[in-house]
């Protein structure tokens, strides 16, 4: 059994009947809040992006990307989706599950620091999704060969730098082998990198890599809105996110008892929380040199609070997020946190 600290990925790809568009404009906004409602209540348990495919595609409309630590969250959040007013519009064309993973090979030349069990998602505004089968010749072949034939892969992914790879398997979990998902800033540097990869010798071993899902970040009230209707954003939505003091439950007391540390989700960011001597602390999951999960770090020095990446040794301030020692130059981000009752609370 893998002692990897593994997560589930989910993407979830909806169709909105056309029949929607039919209602009059106060039910399609208050459809649009509920089902905004339904998905916000499970901020702090999952990490959730939305994408919206109006214009890139005919056959589906909307995706959310999602990251968590079990099955049973991805379940709960479909659910909850599909017991709005609006989940009952909505189609599911295509969807795809997996799980993080280190690779089998091995990219000493490459630049350190890409941990493939953690899903840090960037802040671009493309996302490619696509479904990957590779040849079970491409399995017969002797390792150092694949290894030879990746290497080359690789390579050319580099020379892309604004083009960042999540790989995920799903062998024995869905039909494909891998679901590849591209995050990039220009649609026309993706179509270069993909034109080059097909004259690798890996490329020759692909059995199937369609359909393929160009897919554009935004807020989740801004996906409804392109799906048409009367808008949601703005006012209403500005007087809803408003809304609060801004924080959000994330874990509770028992679940950080002292020395523990615990990877959390809000919104759309992975944080790391760690209670030390009484006090909890938030940071940004992502060590700033190597993307390292910092909630597998451990605290060297409970009285100045300072953190230690699991990777290279970086080491932060938990109290402002500086980096005090090691390879990190940029700092963390920092979250509030407090505790209200037995819920601990970041924002």
């Amino acid at each position: 059994m893998t002692s990897e600290r593994r997560q589930i990925v989910r993407y979830l790809f909806l169709k909105l009947l056309p029949a929607w568009r039919q209602l009059d404009a106060v039910e399609q906004r208050a459809q649009k809040a509920e089902f905004v409602h339904a998905v916000k209540q499970f901020h702090g348990k999952l990490l959730l992006r939305p994408y919206s495919l109006m214009g890139t595609r005919g056959d589906c409309d909307a995706m959310l990307w999602q990251v968590a630590e079990d099955v049973d969250t991805l379940q709960a959040v479909e659910t909850a989706i599909f017991s709005t007013k609006l989940g009952g519009y909505l189609t599911t064309p295509y969807s795809y599950l997996g799980v993080t993973k280190r690779s089998i090979y091995d990219f000493p030349a490459l630049p350190e620091g890409e941990d493939r069990t953690v899903i840090s998602p960037s802040d671009s505004p493309y996302l490619f999704v696509y479904p990957f089968i590779k040849k079970r010749e491409w399995y017969g072949l002797p390792f150092q060969q694949r290894q030879d034939a990746m290497n080359q892969h690789v390579r050319i992914g580099r020379k892309y730098p604004s083009i960042r790879i999540n790989t995920t398997y799903s062998f024995g979990l869905d039909d494909q082998e891998f679901i590849v998902a591209f995050e990039g800033d220009d649609p026309g540097a993706f179509v270069d990198l993909v034109m080059e990869l097909r004259e690798t010798e890996a490329s020759a071993y692909t059995e199937r890599d369609v359909p393929v899902f160009t897919c554009l970040q935004m807020s989740l009230w801004e996906v409804l809105d392109t799906l048409g209707g009367a808008a949601a954003t703005p006012p209403e939505a500005a007087a809803r996110r408003s809304e609060g003091d801004g924080f959000t439950a994330v874990a509770r007391v028992s679940e950080l008892p002292a020395g523990a540390s615990k990877r959390v989700y809000l919104d759309t960011e992975a944080v790391a929380v760690f209670h030390v001597g009484g006090t909890y602390f938030a940071v940004s999951d992502r060590c700033t040199h190597g993307r390292a999960s910092l909630s597998e770090g451990r605290v060297v020095d409970a009285d100045a609070c300072i953190l230690e990446c699991p990777w290279h040794g970086g080491r932060f301030e938990l109290t402002t997020g500086r980096p005090t020692g090691g390879p990190p130059n940029a700092p963390l981000k920092t979250y509030r946190v407090k505790v209200s009752g037995d819920q601990i609370l970041v924002g």
